[in-house]
């Protein structure tokens, strides 16, 4: 997929605005990727996430492009202002950006914004990047995300699509055993990837205002 800047399409504020933004005196996408807004002893996080929601209630669709047709800082911000406000009509947009896996560390939060649309088609999107990657044990994508985000899913809708992965020894055994360090470590089983992903709806959850 071809990148552009924000500029070329006429939406160049975008970066500074909804991406680069301070509300904790860190930009906006890096306290995305740390995930510090989770932790209750962080001073800045009721004023982030109210700033967060605003956002996602507020920009549009094509500031949301914007966004999406860049690098990875602005890709990131995007899905998450996305799935705050679970607009769904990005789940296609979303699942191609996941499937190329093009830029590094935004793959998280298209995740992210599967997990809060909630549905099979969100799973089936998560199912078919599974397939691909899993097998790639060469590859340390977004792995961990998309199979948390799945359980979560499967969770919600009584589905057993993640069931095929973690079997003892199956796609996720291979590929977290493919490197002898993370072998027994408790931080890569599928509870504690499905555990992140609900620390992550259930923020959003926590401050998304009711629809009217």
């Amino acid at each position: 997929m071809p990148f552009q800047h924000p500029e070329e399409v006429g939406h160049g504020h975008v970066i500074e605005r909804y991406a680069a933004r301070k509300d904790s005196g860190h930009a906006r996408y890096l306290v995305l990727k740390s995930g510090r807004f989770l932790r209750p002893d962080w001073p800045h996080g009721e004023r982030f996430a109210h700033q967060l929601i605003d956002d996602a209630a507020t920009i549009t669709d094509p500031e949301l492009e914007a966004l999406l047709g860049y690098e990875w800082r602005s890709r990131l911000t995007a899905a998450w202002l996305i799935g705050v406000d679970r607009r769904a009509r990005f789940r296609e947009r979303l699942g191609d950006l996941l499937l190329a896996s093009e830029v590094c560390f935004s793959g998280g939060a298209y995740c992210f914004a599967l997990a809060r649309f909630g549905t099979p088609a969100d799973a089936e999107i998560l199912t078919a990047y599974l397939d691909r990657y899993l097998p790639r044990t060469d590859l340390r994508y977004d792995q961990p995300a998309a199979l948390g985000a799945l359980l979560r899913l499967d969770a919600r809708l009584g589905t057993h699509h993640a069931d095929r992965f973690t079997r003892p020894d199956g796609l996720w055994d291979q590929w977290v055993n493919a490197l002898a360090h993370l072998r027994g470590d408790l931080s890569y089983t599928p509870a504690e990837f499905r555990r992140r992903t609900d620390l992550r709806c259930d923020f959003a959850n926590g401050w998304t205002r009711p629809r009217s």
